[in-house]
């Protein structure tokens, strides 16, 4: 029997937990179904006991399903558009992704957080959110556990986000374009940026700040690819250092889902290019967040909650320091470079 066989009770037993979970978080953005999953899954994780039957196909969801999300998740890219939006937002981008990096390795280095956790929040923090974390957790070899926190923490400030930033925008009159760049730049999640995009617009007639603020957010997905590259290679390093038998493999510990992530973009560029409806590729992308939320729900129900609540308070510390840092800069940087 093979292995996605005989992992098959235990896919659909994601699968149907996910799918209560991608329709509420269809009515509620805010919070979106990734968290409904891993919510719903540490719950079952508490009340429930199942057998190896079903714990391989859960393990097999959270790995494998997850690396194929991130796959599907570059139909959603069209590389033309990005750079024509996204380049002017550059140097703001790549200002916000450096200082959540940095912050998150100086308090590894100063509180001792773990590694993984440090880096999937600084990555989460930085980039994209759970996707960023979905897409570094297999290079890294994140634990459920590890993964469902950074989950967790990256949560609670994209929902803050998303309700405190509209109001923020006004208070410091950004216009509609600097708000989008400061939503798109300073919002982990795709679906929190969406949010106070959309609610900005509410409040503010013809602005259309939501286009802005989304290919903004997509520009920053883009660095997915060299930051899972670069921690590819040092994880390599680290295991080679720790072995003085094992060697150098390219082959090992290069992360393909995330090349055919980049084909998947250029497809999507190439097709739009030559007069394809963008809407040819919705369906890869609702796919991706489906699988996204298969993903969470498997990882929740390899989470011991318990543990999760008593370790937290420094990974939320650390959330919180990036959050603030990547915002600081943000705004600051627009008001530098006259942006708003």
């Amino acid at each position: 029997m093979s292995e996605r066989t005989s992992s098959l009770p235990g896919i659909a037993f994601c699968f149907v937990i996910a799918l209560p979970c991608w329709l509420l978080g269809k009515q509620i953005p805010v919070i979106g179904g990734p968290i409904f999953a891993i919510l719903a899954g540490m719950v079952l994780a508490q009340l429930c006991h199942w057998g190896p039957g079903l714990q391989k196909g859960i393990t097999y969801t959270s790995k494998k399903v997850l690396q194929l999300a991130v796959i599907l998740l570059g139909f959603g890219l069209n590389l033309m558009e990005v750079a024509r939006v996204g380049v002017s937002s550059l140097p703001v981008i790549v200002s916000t992704i450096s200082i959540s990096l940095v912050t998150a390795w100086l308090f590894h280095r100063i509180a001792k957080i773990p590694t993984n956790i440090a880096t999937l929040i600084g990555v989460g923090s930085s980039i994209c959110g759970g996707s960023a974390i979905a897409a570094t957790a297999p290079v890294i070899q994140a634990k459920d556990e590890e993964v469902a926190q950074s989950i967790s923490v990256i949560f609670l400030f994209n929902v803050i986000a998303a309700l405190i930033f509209p109001a923020l925008g006004s208070l410091l009159h950004l216009s509609n374009e600097g708000f989008g760049l400061f939503a798109g730049t300073a919002i982990n999640d795709t679906s929190s940026v969406t949010a106070a995009a959309s609610a900005w617009d509410g409040m503010h007639a013809m602005a259309n700040t939501l286009d802005h603020a989304t290919i903004v957010k997509l520009t920053r997905t883009l660095a997915i690819l060299p930051i899972t590259l670069f921690l590819a290679f040092r994880q390599a390093k680290q295991t080679a250092q720790g072995h003085s038998s094992a060697s150098f493999s390219l082959k090992k510990v290069f992360p393909f889902f995330v090349l055919f992530f980049l084909l998947a973009s250029i497809l999507t560029t190439l097709c739009t290019s030559l007069g394809a409806d963008a809407a040819l590729f919705l369906p890869f992308k609702e796919l991706s967040k489906f699988f996204i939320i298969m993903a969470m729900a498997a990882i929740g129900l390899n989470t011991d909650v318990v543990h999760l609540v008593r370790t937290g308070g420094k990974p939320i510390l650390l959330g919180f320091l990036c959050w603030i840092m990547i915002t600081t800069t943000s705004l600051c940087l627009q008001q530098l470079l006259q942006l708003w």
